[in-house]
């Protein structure tokens, strides 16, 4: 049944239970009362599972509905090991919270019907699940553990909380250190285990290779494209030839270049720059990736499932197959190539006084390393400067543009966080001999501020045209969670402007500039981030508020981006005059699906890509039990203090493992201090730690403080 269809039957249901039911029934009598023909109780049953999850009719365990009685909100619930969770519910901000006494067996993903008690002013509002309407799980990842008689699967996810059974004769022949996947076939109840099946052995438990295997099959990312899809890449991935070319803007005379990392494999943007008389003439260009993935196609359909790459530690997940994404659609050196280029006029102010969107074909003169244009423009690399000495003056407008984006971005109030990230070296068999923190240098910069000016200036081009578009939007801050930062930083003496309920950009911007090189910059930037909304792809061009941009797309990946491989397309249909009114409604009816599943799937990748890196750090750790480190406090909490390594691992000092006094935990300041001795410790301060347990499963990394001369830190 359709969105709009259903939408209409649920609203004429709905009155007609309010009005004529008075007692439960079965879906036969309800059929009956309401006159629906018995060939179509399959769709009234539909509308009746849509009602309930509204929370508007009920079901009892008999199988009588009846007109919700309370009112009830349908979300999904998100278990902890402890036995509590929360249930995150769509459009809404805050999670609520369940007490354990109140989960009344639900288990993670579990779509729930809950209750909601009122919250007290400022405090986290707190609910009690009433009903599971559908499980979210179905596989589970895990270790296989052999019991005599029966054996049980202890789940990767700690966010599970329990085993699940397994009879001897549904374990496929694991042993005990087997990772499986399971899937569960009796979800249980309160006091009773959930109960599953080995389909999957994974490898043993210590076989390199199958942690990072077992996270991919607990986020259910895709492992191997289908044969369809292969041969489709395949025979699409021919050479350009002169009829590709026909009809394009031909700027393979122009200088150009791509800047890459050294181990890049997917170069799908590359830039050129001219300047005369103070006005430059920057070239963004994109891989012309929809001219080989064509829509409907199994390639397009493909791309869509997945939505994004993965970067995982040791492999990269493509959204496209290896000879797109690494052959044709890669700007190689030297080689003919199908592009969509913005085409940017600039002024001395950084503001973009014409532009022009192409279909080009370009040829890339070099193919450059961040590594070495920093070495060029900052280090003065004799050697690279002679190497590349055609190009250097290029690199040099590059950067003085860059400077001057970054500037006018600066004025109007763009916030810039700057986390290091962690870089992880592997050895052959896929164990950690060394992290350390993947810091930004000028090079990065650069292609960063001319990635940005194109989205910009593509978004607020299609914005004005008012044709359908996927738009990379950031809404402004929740003001609830704005008053509680502006309450915490100060304590350290600083402050924001909140006017109306709203605060600028350039407020948090500043404050960012205030804390630079103090104590409490990272712990205050890691807040001033979670007091923000997370981005999201939108058929509504709704604003970024991190970037202080009133038009904002992602235009510039469409190898690794589903959002931008689809604003391509529109792109190219504007461009060639077919964008008709049948051609609007397509995609005003397709967008909205596309932006939604687009954001999923990038929130996907950013949660195994984040716990690939906590599981290779604490494996890393646990080869260095009891050696000792010094490191920066980065976070203080009631049960303990978090300690941050410069090579960006983290793990917690427990306040038990604080034996020399006893610790209060100040809120307001964000301290501990000893109640006899007054010793304090608090943000940002230097302590030494030794590396006393990691367990990798729960991929947890416990310090100690190390002592020095009867002093601890």
């Amino acid at each position: 049944m359709e969105k709009e269809q259903l939408e209409k039957r649920k609203k004429i249901i709905y009155d007609l239970i309010c009005d004529k039911m008075y007692v439960p029934m079965k879906l036969k009598e309800m059929a009956m009362l309401l006159s629906v023909p018995r060939e179509q109780r399959s769709e009234l049953e539909e509308v009746l599972s849509a009602l309930i999850a509204e929370g508007k009719v009920e079901i009892s365990k008999r199988g009588k509905y009846s007109k919700a009685r309370g009112h009830f909100i349908t979300g999904t619930f998100i278990g902890h090991a402890k036995g509590y969770g929360f249930v995150s519910v769509e459009g809404e901000e805050e999670d609520i919270f369940i007490p354990s006494s109140q989960v009344n067996g639900a288990i993670h993903k579990d779509v729930v019907l809950l209750t909601v008690t009122p919250a007290p002013q400022g405090k986290r509002r707190e609910g009690t699940i009433v009903k599971i309407v559908s499980h979210g799980l179905k596989q589970v990842v895990g270790t296989y553990e052999s019991s005599q008689n029966f054996g049980f699967v202890i789940p990767d996810d700690p966010k599970l909380g329990q085993d699940i059974f397994v009879s001897k004769e549904r374990s496929k022949g694991a042993v005990s250190g087997h990772k499986v996947v399971v899937e569960i076939t009796d979800y249980g109840k309160s006091g009773k285990k959930p109960e599953g099946k080995v389909i999957q052995i994974l490898g043993h438990i210590n076989d390199p290779g199958t942690d990072i295997l077992s996270l991919i099959k607990a986020y259910d990312l895709p492992e191997e494209f289908p044969a369809k899809v292969l041969n489709q890449a395949e025979r699409a991935a021919k050479e350009v030839s002169a009829a590709d070319m026909a009809g394009r803007m031909d700027i393979r005379d122009w200088q150009m270049v791509t800047i890459d990392g050294e181990d890049a494999k997917d170069l799908d943007d590359a830039v050129s720059l001219t300047e005369e008389d103070g006005v430059y003439r920057l070239g963004v260009h994109i891989a012309d990736v929809t001219n080989y993935v064509q829509e409907h196609s199994a390639l397009d359909a493909e791309a869509l499932a997945r939505g994004t790459s993965v970067y995982l530690v040791d492999r990269v997940i493509p959204m496209l197959p290896h000879a797109l994404s690494n052959g044709i659609c890669s700007l190689n050196q030297g080689e003919n190539r199908l592009a969509l280029s913005c085409i940017m006029t600039i002024d001395q102010k950084g503001r973009v006084t014409d532009h022009k969107i192409a279909e080009t074909v370009i040829c890339v003169d070099r193919r450059m390393s961040y590594t070495n244009v920093k070495k060029i423009l900052e280090d003065d690399d004799a050697q690279l400067i002679e190497e590349y000495r055609d190009f250097v003056p290029m690199f040099h407008r590059m950067n003085d543009l860059a400077e001057i984006l970054r500037n006018k971005r600066r004025k109007r109030g763009s916030i810039d966080f700057d986390f290091p990230e962690t870089k992880i070296i592997l050895d052959q068999k896929g164990h950690p001999v060394e992290i350390k923190p993947y810091e930004r240098n000028v090079a990065t910069k650069i292609i960063e501020d001319f990635m940005l000016i194109a989205n910009e200036t593509v978004a607020e081009d299609f914005f004005w045209q008012q044709m359908p578009f996927v738009y990379r939007t950031h809404e402004n801050p929740d003001p609830d969670k704005i008053r509680r930062l502006s309450a915490f930083i100060n304590n350290f003496g600083y402050s924001i402007h909140i006017g109306q309920d709203e605060i600028h950009p350039k407020e948090l911007q500043k404050l960012l500039q205030k804390i630079e090189g103090s104590p409490e910059e990272a712990l205050i930037s890691r807040l001033t981030l979670r007091s923000m909304k997370q981005a999201k792809y939108s058929v509504e061009s709704l604003g970024h508020f991190g970037l202080a941009a009133s038009y904002y797309c992602h235009f510039t990946s469409p190898i690794r981006r589903y959002p931008d491989l689809q604003i391509h397309r529109i792109i190219k249909e504007c461009l060639r005059g077919r964008m008709n009114e049948n051609r609007m409604a397509h995609y005003d009816k397709i967008l909205p699906e596309v932006a939604k599943h687009s954001s999923e799937m990038e929130r996907r990748a950013d949660e195994a890509e984040r716990e690939t890196e906590k599981m290779k750090k604490t494996e890393y750790m646990s080869h260095h039990i009891g050696e000792e480190f010094e490191g920066v406090i980065s976070g203080v909490t009631a049960w303990g203090l978090y300690v941050e390594l410069p090579d960006t691992i983290e793990g917690l000092v427990h306040i038990t493992s604080l034996t020399d006094d006893y610790y209060e935990y100040y809120e307001s300041t964000y301290e501990l201090v000893g109640k006899a001795t007054n010793r304090r410790y608090k943000l940002g301060q230097k302590v030494k730690v030794i590396a006393a347990a990691a367990d990798i499963l729960l991929r947890t990394i416990d310090f100690e403080l190390a002592e020095r001369n009867g002093e601890i830190g």
